[in-house]
């Protein structure tokens, strides 16, 4: 019975130790602030934010810009998702 016991605390414990470690790196990982208008990407770079407006009824739009093109995805309260992009050529001269 004593065995029992010990194998039951030691195992309690190897749990608890692999917790803590969960918690400690995940609190480890650099966060970006939320007043920011860009994330990082998991190498790091900058990449920026998504500009959404989320509706009362669940709806949401939001646009996404990349150099010249500019991406718009949009979900309507009953879930149809919808997702276009527009490319302006630069101005010459």
């Amino acid at each position: 019975m004593a065995s029992v016991r010990k194998m039951l605390v030691l195992g309690v414990a190897a749990v608890a130790v692999a917790g803590l470690a969960g918690v400690a790196y995940a609190q480890g990982q650099p966060q970006t602030p939320r007043n920011w208008s860009y994330t990082l990407d998991k190498d790091g770079r900058r990449v920026p934010k998504a500009n959404r407006v989320t509706n009362p009824d669940g709806s949401w739009r939001e646009e996404v810009r990349q150099g010249n093109c500019v991406t718009i995805k949009e979900r309507s309260a009953t879930g149809e998702y919808k997702e276009t992009r527009q490319c302006n050529p630069q101005n010459p001269g």
